[in-house]
């Protein structure tokens, strides 16, 4: 790979994805935190250089959404180490700065459609996930179905973003 950065960013998402998903399906608590310390480090990294990237290139609203993801998964990676119960005011705070961020990301035309439209449909979900935690719905960040239809929806997003990266010139 030409871009150095480029990899990082790759690497970043992929660990985001993987492990993401595989510490909300986990049983065991140290390792979940494991997995999603991890994850939250990969993807706050990645976030922070797209968010230079695509400022750079002119791309400020999606630069701006990349920015607040970057946010949002700060204030999940404090939760982290805490119990499901005890992670929800950071969770809840995290997702509606993600959902913020994948409007910002899923809307300008810099991916690909399908790309942004699993932006737009995980952004949906988080945003009910949020409006629902503010109404007193204790909802934990391993329950289904909210928040878990929009985590495979933000997985996509990620790897629409790794294409765009793969395709650059």
């Amino acid at each position: 790979m030409k871009r150095p950065l480029n990899a990082v960013v790759i690497v970043g998402l992929m660990l985001g994805g993987i492990l993401g998903m595989a510490g909300t399906f986990v049983g065991d608590p140290r390792l979940r935190t494991v997995f999603w310390g991890i994850d939250g480090l990969g993807l706050i990294v990645a976030t922070a250089i797209l968010s230079l990237k695509n400022f750079r290139s002119g791309n400020d609203a999606v630069a701006a959404g990349f920015l607040l993801f970057c946010i949002g998964e700060s204030v999940m990676l404090g939760g982290t180490p805490q119990t499901l119960e005890a992670m929800v005011p950071s969770f809840a705070a995290g997702v509606a700065l993600w959902a913020a961020a994948l409007l910002m990301t899923g809307i300008p035309p810099r991916f690909a459609l399908w790309a942004r439209v699993a932006s737009v449909i995980a952004a949906i979900v988080f945003l009910i996930t949020f409006g629902e935690i503010l109404w007193g719905v204790r909802i934990l960040p391993t329950a289904f179905p909210l928040p878990g239809l929009g985590f495979p929806f933000l997985v996509l997003a990620f790897c629409g973003w790794i294409r765009a990266l793969v395709r650059e010139p």
